[in-house]
């Protein structure tokens, strides 16, 4: 009996990885990536990162993308594709919490193929 009270009172002494050891790392991120073009067609994903979830595709590299730019879509390195220039107007979202931070992101594109272009190529690749 006195085994199993030190394991537990050893196991309750651990510090949960990121928060009780001291650093100031917040809980990853939780969104919702949409889109709705003006012809009808509309997606939209959850994405989770640290860790890494969702149902995004290209989850890894979406976190990435966003990592890099402190989770301000419109921060996004683009990609350096072609597009072509056939006006079919999309609206962008994303929404949730990066960090502990409230993100409610919205940006009209010309086309899907400029969406994808303009925000590094994962982030809308569903």
């Amino acid at each position: 009996m006195f085994h199993i009270i030190s394991l537990v009172a050893a196991l309750a002494a651990v510090p949960a990885p990121g928060y009780g050891d001291g650093s100031s790392r917040q809980p990853g991120a939780r969104l919702e990536v949409s889109y709705l073009a003006d012809a009808g067609h509309a997606a939209a994903v959850k994405l989770d990162c640290e860790p890494v979830g969702g149902g995004h595709p290209q989850g890894e590299q979406a976190c990435r993308a966003l990592d890099a730019a402190g989770g301000d879509p419109e921060r996004i390195s683009p990609t350096l594709n072609a597009c072509i220039t056939i006006y079919a107007p999309v609206l962008a979202e994303v929404r949730g919490t990066w960090h502990g931070t409230t993100i409610a992101w919205r940006h009209r594109y010309g086309n899907i193929c400029e969406m994808r272009r303009a925000t590094g190529g994962a982030l809308f690749d569903f």
